[in-house]
């Protein structure tokens, strides 16, 4: 189905209108064999709480951005490339519902749809996108999976210490490696991950000594560690180098009135119909 919508008119102006939604501040994406095979809105949750975002699935990337004016305008584009990607369903938790993980090497999140026909749809479209891929490119699924970040409210004291309780001057921070809630001091370690980042990140003392352990043993059996993925996972992650201290997309622009929870626009996933109808004409 994706592969009869590669040349079709209504593809090559659904991919325009979403360069032109996210401006100069996105990425070109009009690539030759790129298909747009559907599009919505997610609540993506946050270092910080959950929050609509706007997704593109494409037949090799998902691509996900901020809602400054619904339909019109996005920014803070984010770009993953599917061959990379596991999903993981979730289980309904209180107010949580119909959600599902969505792993990458270089980060890992959950999002959350409307209603369970929702995230069917969603599951079983970004499943078919990612299997098609790798049966044409064949490559292997990535088994490395960044770990999922647990939301701050979930923390009200150190995961680690299970002692310093958090404030204004005891900042949360969050281990690269196992996603805990950490304090400053439990997290005083940097180690390079090469899937994550070329830069070493903050991990906290279990991880590290984990990490570190590992290393040695890698070392004594003649095998050091291959730190050629640092390469690979940049050019994987363009410029979105995942070393920095916070989650760049917990940050919403000043203008607010994007978020319009009213009204529920279903997601759209588009089929040969619309191939058949430009035939007739």
């Amino acid at each position: 189905m994706v592969d009869r919508l590669v040349n079709s008119e209504a593809n090559a102006r659904r991919i325009a209108m979403v360069e032109s939604c996210f401006g100069s501040s996105g990425q070109p994406l009009g690539v030759p064999g790129r298909v747009l095979v559907g599009e919505g809105v997610l609540t993506k949750m946050c270092r910080k709480k959950p929050k609509a975002r706007q997704f593109f699935l494409f037949n090799d990337i998902l691509v996900y951005g901020n809602i400054v004016i619904n339909k019109k305008k996005y920014n803070k584009q984010h770009i993953i490339p599917l061959e990379e990607v596991k999903l993981e369903s979730l289980e309904d938790d209180g107010q949580f519902r119909n959600g599902w993980l969505i792993r990458t090497a270089s980060k890992s999140f959950a999002v959350y749809a409307a209603t369970s026909t929702e995230k069917q749809e969603w599951m079983a479209h970004i499943n078919k996108c990612i299997e098609d891929l790798l049966r044409k490119s064949g490559k292997k699924a990535v088994k490395v999976h960044a770990a999922v970040w647990v939301p701050d409210s979930e923390a009200a004291v150190c995961m680690h210490c299970k002692k310093t309780q958090f404030t204004v001057l005891n900042r949360r921070h969050h281990c690269r490696k196992c996603g805990a809630v950490v304090c400053g001091p439990c997290s005083n370690k940097r180690f390079l991950l090469p899937s994550q980042s070329s830069k070493p990140l903050r991990v906290c003392l279990n991880c590290y000594d984990t990490l570190s352990r590992a290393r040695v043993q890698q070392n004594n059996m003649g095998n050091p560690t291959d730190l050629s993925l640092s390469k690979e996972a940049k050019e994987r992650s363009g410029s979105g180098d995942s070393s920095g201290e916070e989650d760049s997309d917990d940050e919403d622009e000043a203008n607010r009135s994007q978020q319009d929870t009213s009204a529920h626009d279903e997601p759209k996933f588009y089929g040969l119909s619309e191939v058949a109808e430009e035939q007739k004409q």
